[in-house]
């Protein structure tokens, strides 16, 4: 019996035999996942090359980074101080070469994607479906999700599956960490009459843990240890993710003919938004995002990365390679590794596995939070666990690529209070010149700023300009006029809320370093109308912030005021942006005039489409359990833990 699903003392007396409808879980396959040394490298795999080595293509990308951060900053030492360096002077010199090269990095890596995406072929061939033999896992993992989504989502999967004839190789597993006991009752209850509805008892399983060791990193190598030997692979899939029955297969033929890989991550697409904010995110990961991948998976190779779902792992590799340590310190860095994909996924190619990107597989999806405030809530979290990351680069034998993902996962956090600082650093050095009666040079200070605003704006700009080039793509995204009204709305918008998110990551960032944690709660993935109230203890100081560095600039220099306008709109903006973003009448105001249209919205994939109807039939079923239970005053079940997953009154029926 697993461990994790054991008998409370008080009932051993009574065993059921249970039939295939009511076993939850199937046989246990163990699986030995031992934890990894991050001081020594055991299995001395890491300097194993593969054959598509990339060592050209990473030296023009790093070199091309190199040149032009050399360049903007011989530029930037000019305008600092002419006559010699103060102390300010030199901070923000220090500051500008490393955001300069961060910016400088992302945006050569999207010129190659481009470039390979421009000389792709227009249409691409009908490929018929792969043939697979082996046997894959699907697992959900949740803490206290709604559990209509869930369902509806497992459901949605397993019919495409069936669809397409595939679905005896392919076993799905709700994995529970939720601890609120109403909701494990209905994923319990509710995988069981799935299981009964769709006739696959032998097909799709419910497991709650007795203790959620790890958070979800521990949720998966549970399931690893007790199981992980009947399958060959597994897709790891997060509460919001779908896939495409089509996508799922050719995943796994693509691990049957490469028996050297050990974890294929996909390029998800964000579906479903319907607030404005959403909308936003879903349209700019669709349009921009695809550039950025492709640039990443063409010089990261076999030393790609992973982002914690929507991809899939070979179960051996995981389990030999992958088992987390907990990190020996004490706060913010110490216990167990709360953001484990990037380090899983330096763990396989540490073990001699590759890793790599598909970008070009469609038919991945998840979802976007509805808000800023609940991306900033999530980007908290994520926070602590990249900033974490900085007490696992200097573990032994891992690939320089692999720390070079970790170095900017902790960067893509650290960047918030650096550009702050910049920012105030700034204002100093300019208060200094005036002080000292140098004054700028006007045209030099010009080109580097629009030089730096290139960097961020010409990924986009071609982003959509491969949008553009595809008919039937343009067309769903409202043609060119709608395409181009788009990307300047989204640019326009981005910019104001930029300077809102600096002020939270920085905060987030602080409050790591004091040792403040960040908590576990589930995310909030649905719609709500952001309330005034919230809004306002959210935001209040980050209008108060643009208020005072308005009127500091202002009365330092109305240049310095005109330079920093974005920066001192935003934030006192703030509120009303928050506000009127969260709604889902702005989001569907904005798709009744054309704009942030994506493909999957014009014509969205039948999978999730299929599981949009299933929820709301889930939601209108449970509506009316509800509305019975109350008329009817019946008395609530009390969830117990579970035989094999199976409720209590279950088994006492």
């Amino acid at each position: 019996m697993d461990r994790v699903t054991a008998r409370p003392a008080a009932a051993t007396a009574w065993k059921p035999k249970l039939g295939p409808a009511l076993r939850s879980l199937p046989p246990r396959r163990p699986l030995a996942m031992p934890v990894q040394s991050l001081e020594k490298d055991e299995m001395g795999q890491a300097c194993v090359p593969f054959l598509d080595s990339r060592a050209w293509r990473r030296t023009a990308v790093v070199g091309a980074t190199v040149l032009s951060t050399l360049g903007a900053s011989a530029v930037m030492a000019r305008l600092l101080e002419p006559k010699g360096f103060s102390p300010a002077d030199c901070a923000m010199l220090a500051l500008f070469v490393l955001l300069f090269a961060w910016v400088a990095f992302a945006f050569v890596s999207a010129i190659a994607g481009f470039v390979l995406m421009w000389r792709a072929r227009d249409l691409e061939p009908w490929r018929p479906q792969p043939i697979i033999f082996s046997r894959t896992a699907l697992l959900m993992p949740t803490y206290n999700e709604d559990p209509g989504r869930i369902l509806s989502g497992v459901q949605a999967i397993y019919e495409e599956l069936a669809g397409m004839g595939v679905s005896e190789l392919y076993d799905i597993f709700v994995l529970s960490d939720t601890r609120d006991g109403a909701i494990a009752q209905a994923e319990a209850t509710g995988v069981l009459r799935l299981r009964l509805k769709l006739d696959a008892p032998d097909r799709i399983f419910y497991r709650r843990r007795a203790v959620n060791l790890d958070r979800k990193a521990g949720n998966v190598a549970d399931w690893v240890a007790n199981f992980g030997a009947g399958y060959e692979s597994m897709i790891v899939l997060d509460a919001d993710s779908l896939m495409t029955g089509d996508t799922i297969v050719r995943l796994t033929a693509a691990m049957e003919r490469d028996r050297k890989v050990g974890l294929i991550q996909t390029l998800p697409s964000i579906i479903g938004a319907s607030t404005l904010f959403a909308r936003l995110q879903q349209f700019a990961a669709r349009i921009y995002g695809p550039v950025i991948a492709q640039g990443q998976a063409w010089w990261s190779g076999a030393e790609g990365n992973y982002w914690g779902h929507n991809a899939i792992i070979r179960t051996r590799a995981f389990a030999a390679c992958a088992g987390l340590p907990h990190i020996k310190s004490g706060k913010p860095f110490g216990g167990h590794i709360m953001s484990h994909d990037f380090v899983e996924a330096a763990l396989l190619r540490r073990g001699g596995w590759a890793v790599r990107m598909a970008p070009d597989l469609t038919g991945s999806y998840e979802e976007a939070p509805p808000s800023l405030i609940d991306m900033a809530v999530r980007d908290r979290r994520w926070c602590q666990g990249n900033l974490q990351h900085s007490a696992v680069l200097g573990a032994k034998g891992l690939h320089w690529v692999s720390r070079l993902h970790l170095a900017r996962g902790v960067l893509a956090y650290l960047t918030a209070p650096l550009w702050l600082a910049f920012l105030v650093i700034g204002g100093v050095v300019w208060f200094q010149q005036r002080g000292a009666g140098h004054a700028i040079d006007a045209s030099m200070a010009g080109a580097l700023f629009a030089a730096t605003m290139a960097l961020l704006l010409i990924p986009k700009l071609l982003g959509a300009v491969l949008v553009a080039r595809d008919r039937a793509t343009r067309e769903a995204c409202g043609g060119v006029r709608g395409l181009a009204l788009s990307v300047v709305g989204e640019v326009a918008l981005s910019a104001l809320m930029a300077p809102i998110f600096m002020l939270m990551h920085s905060r987030a960032v602080v409050d790591v370093l004091r040792g403040r944690h960040s908590g576990w709660a589930a995310q909030q993935r649905d719609e709500g109308r952001l309330k005034f109230k919230r809004a306002l203890s959210r935001h209040w100081l980050h209008t108060a912030l643009g208020l005072g560095w308005g009127g500091a600039a202002l009365a330092l220099d109305p240049v310095l005021l005109a330079w920093t306008s974005p920066v001192t709109v935003g934030l006192i903006l703030a509120i009303p942006l928050s506000m009127a973003t969260a709604r889902a009448d702005a989001g569907a105001a904005s798709r009744r005039l054309g704009l942030f249209m994506t493909p999957e919205e014009t014509a969205g994939p039948e999978v999730a489409a299929r599981a949009a109807g299933l929820r709301a039939q889930y939601d209108a079923e449970a509506q009316v359990r509800f509305e019975i239970d109350r008329l009817f005053r019946a008395p609530a079940h009390v969830y117990r833990p579970e035989v094999q997953g199976v409720p209590a009154y279950l088994q006492a029926a």
